[in-house]
């Protein structure tokens, strides 16, 4: 059990990613210096909004310039430091060779940060976003689960590099992260698993993320016919945020954290949204029958494979997140608000 000094810095990989960002703002609020590790500290106009929390804050940034792929390049980030987050995580759906553009980067890009921990004096703990996509690949996977639920104990064994790479990325950079932890006894290490992470932005600009080409879709009319029922998990980018922040100053904390705030589908998501945006905007009112999707799914979109929508629509998820809530004392925010700050963000950027 690891007692952690908030007077030293701490370093943040990815520190201009969707939820590094929050997590950074968290941090500066707290009063505490960041190391933000990026590619390129140069660019203001990616770190604008992080000078601009800094400013506001009684709190530093600093810019250290660092790569996943380049050996020993946080190395300089870590110096004075007693946390670790390790944030940043290639994401393409946009893929060649899955092994040399998902894979590779993910494993060595986790061996590579935790490594140079390993290699520093003082770190105490490493916190490693990882993902529910270590834990399941589609929604039968929890349905087949003991008691029908995903817990921590549980691993992905159903993707593959030929079936959901990404998710297989995902299972094979946490054990690597934790092949690493068992090597050393300096630090301890704690991931957090989050599902679908949605809920507004602080960098100016839409979000290319996953969760807002979904959210898009769901808005502009593509699925106003009706909406896939696939059985997924939600959660609020900022309780992602906090979940890390607890992570690392809860002396107790330990182990994998499920950091899912609501067991769902697209539907109920689409539902959150009709009584305040329903009036103005093409949002689906129904579910899109299964058969009708196995015809068209696969040509409306390359990631809707026959074996995906039958493993996913009209499948429930159930994930438990007991463990975060006692342990870290997270208390999730209600699946409507984190739906109407992230749809609020397309509307003011008139992407919907």
């Amino acid at each position: 059990m690891k007692t952690i000094d908030k007077s030293k810095p701490v370093m943040v990989t990815g520190a201009t990613g969707y939820v590094a960002g929050w997590l950074v703002k968290k941090l500066l609020e707290e009063g505490i210096t960041v190391h933000a590790a990026v590619r390129n500290p140069d660019n203001r106009e990616k770190t604008a909004h992080l000078d601009e929390i800094a400013s506001a804050s009684n709190a530093e940034i600093k810019y250290f310039k660092a790569d996943l792929l380049e050996e020993g390049s946080y190395k300089e980030a870590m110096e004075g430091c007693e946390v670790v987050f390790h944030t940043a995580s290639p994401f393409t759906s946009d893929f060649k060779d899955p092994q040399k553009d998902l894979v590779d980067p993910a494993v060595k890009g986790t061996a590579n940060v935790l490594n140079s921990a390993k290699a520093t004096e003082g770190i105490k703990r490493v916190v490693v976003t990882s993902s529910c996509a270590a834990i399941y690949t589609d929604a039968v996977d929890a349905e087949n689960a003991p008691g029908g639920i995903l817990t921590e104990d549980i691993w992905n064994t159903t993707a593959s590099l030929d079936y959901q790479p990404y998710s297989y990325s995902k299972v094979e950079a946490e054990k690597k992260a934790w092949e690493i932890a068992e090597s050393q006894d300096q630090w301890d290490l704690v991931t957090i698993n989050p599902s679908l992470v949605m809920g507004p932005m602080l960098a100016g600009g839409a979000t290319t993320s996953e969760s807002f080409s979904i959210l898009k879709s769901i808005g502009d009319g593509t699925m106003k016919m009706g909406v896939p029922k696939m059985g997924l998990g939600l959660v609020d980018v900022r309780d992602v945020a906090e979940a890390h922040f607890k992570a690392a100053y809860t002396p107790e904390a330990h182990g994998r954290y499920i950091t899912s705030g609501h067991n769902t589908n697209f539907l109920e998501m689409a539902e959150t949204l009709l009584p305040k945006y329903g009036e103005k905007y093409p949002l689906p009112k129904k579910a899109i029958p299964k058969w009708l999707l196995m015809l068209i799914g696969p040509m409306a979109d390359k990631r809707f494979t026959r074996p995906y929508i039958k493993k996913n629509v009209n499948h429930t998820f159930k994930a438990d997140n007991s463990k975060i809530k006692k342990e870290l004392g997270i208390d999730f925010k209600p699946m409507k608000q984190t739906m109407e700050d992230s749809f609020e963000v397309l509307v003011k950027e008139d992407i919907v």
